[in-house]
């Protein structure tokens, strides 16, 4: 017969703190503003941190944000692999500088690039720290004019319609006027006829956002062009264009590839991107190309030997992690065009397909229903009494984990409050509708439990609430 002995193991002192949850170290909250006297066990450490995590919303029902949340485990596997890779040292890992530079050729190559060998470009932390790189070659290239022509170079601006704050940025940063074009009447862009109001001698360049972060439309990039023709014309000002395509360089190459807005247009110079938004590489990438090597200016590259070779360098910071370069090659040599088409007109689909969801709920007036434009739907209340404004749904749907935002359109539209919601690659059409069901339940609940708003509600993108990008 089976022999049933007591274990003296179980009798032994301190056999419990294997448990993590029994351990001395979670017997009191983290350590949040000074640094513990005592060291704890990786496995501790690791879950209580973790634990804190869990007060994150879920960045999969984050509809507000454009940036990438799913991936495949093989992304999350090369990111593990490069960790340790210090992009910058173009000497020390040779193999990650050759596939970033694969990446700038196939861009420029996806962006119909003339002379592809002659084109010139680098990866960056994201399209805000590309923009400005493109912003500061519009700089260094009108301010070398200037003097050529014995001007003064004490007053650039730039021109441009509603735009993300990096822009803002730049401008403060590195001393320009900027001349945002106000939103009139119905607008939802730049209007090209407004910029003759607004460009003298001392325009740098005009900036064309390819899917603007408060509307989600392309602005006319041919017809801004077609303008500043007219304008060089009749005063002989040439003033370039940079397309900020943050989102919509991984959108229209692939499912609206007829529309002109990339280097096919000869007054175009540079253009910006994100991999880490409908590029669909992890956080911390994006990329600017130049048409030519000739417009960036040699004074805005640094060669640097003190990591082995002479290395060129033109960014922001410095030492950068090489696993996101490596996951957008990766997704390049994976995916291919077909697998990008493929993914992002699944987007477009279930984005039009949600729009037309919300359209039929009754107290919604959709202002961008998903064509055209990025993978998005955008919407605005009808008048009347609903018992909730967009805020308050905000707020209700956040119940059910949903992260959506609301906010007003910026310049003279600001009393318009819209809704987006954004459709990245990872929101199936079962997502979609869990949604549109949520917000649903949401008017059903507002429709007998009325908000009650205790003050008034925000007229500006300041004011609190989500920020729209």
């Amino acid at each position: 017969m089976a022999l049933h002995r007591k274990s003296k193991r179980r009798h032994q002192t301190g056999y419990i703190g294997e448990d993590i949850f029994s351990a001395n170290a979670v017997h009191h909250s983290v350590p949040r503003y000074k640094m513990p006297k005592h060291s704890m066990p990786a496995r501790t450490g690791y879950q209580l941190v973790r634990d804190e995590l869990y007060l994150d919303g879920n960045s999969r029902q984050n509809l507000a944000t454009f940036c990438t949340t799913w991936a495949e485990d093989e992304v999350q596997r090369l990111m593990a692999d490069c960790f340790d890779k210090n992009m910058i040292d173009k000497d020390e890992y040779p193999q990650t500088a050759e596939i970033e530079s694969r990446c700038v050729h196939m861009l420029a190559d996806l962006w119909n690039a003339q002379d592809k060998d002659d084109s010139t470009g680098c990866s960056t932390t994201g399209s805000s720290e590309a923009a400005m790189l493109g912003g500061l070659a519009l700089k260094w290239q009108w301010r070398k004019r200037r003097k050529q022509e014995g001007k003064n170079t004490d007053k650039p601006n730039l021109i441009c319609g509603p735009v993300q704050v990096c822009w803002h940025k730049f401008a403060r940063y590195f001393d320009v006027e900027i001349r945002e074009v106000p939103l009139d009447g119905n607008e939802v862009c730049l209007n090209p006829e407004k910029i003759r109001d607004y460009v003298d001698e001392n325009t740098i360049g005009v900036v064309a956002t390819l899917g603007v972060t408060f509307t989600c439309v392309y602005e006319p990039v041919e017809e801004i062009a077609r303008v500043l023709d007219a304008i060089e014309k009749e005063t002989g000002l040439d003033i370039p264009i940079h397309v900020d395509a943050a989102s919509g360089g991984f959108i229209a190459p692939f499912v609206q590839p007829d529309l002109k807005w990339d280097f096919r247009i000869q007054r175009v110079k540079s253009i910006n991107t994100s991999g880490h938004k409908f590029g669909l590489a992890p956080l911390g990438v994006g990329w600017v190309i130049w048409r030519d090597a000739a417009e960036l200016p040699e004074e805005l590259i640094f060669h640097v030997d003190y990591l082995g070779g002479d290395m060129p360098t033109f960014a922001l910071n410095f030492s950068r992690p090489g696993g996101e370069i490596v996951a957008q090659y990766y997704n390049f040599v994976r995916l291919g065009i077909e697998g990008y088409r493929e993914i992002q007109q699944a987007c477009m689909d279930t984005a039009v397909w949600l729009g037309e969801q919300v359209a039929d709920m009754g107290p919604f007036d959709l202002f961008y229903d998903g064509r055209g434009g990025l993978p998005a739907i955008g919407y605005s209340l009808k008048p009347g009494k609903w018992g909730f404004d967009l805020y308050d749904l905000s707020d209700r749907l956040r119940m059910r984990g949903w992260q959506i935002a609301s906010y007003p359109l910026p310049s003279n539209r600001k009393d318009t409050v819209i809704q987006r919601i954004m459709i990245r690659h990872g929101v199936s059409r079962d997502m979609a509708a869990l949604l549109a069901q949520d917000i649903r339940r949401a008017i059903e609940y507002f429709s007998t439990h009325p908000a009650t708003p205790s003050e008034p509600r925000p007229t500006s993108s300041h004011s609190g609430r989500k920020n729209p990008d």
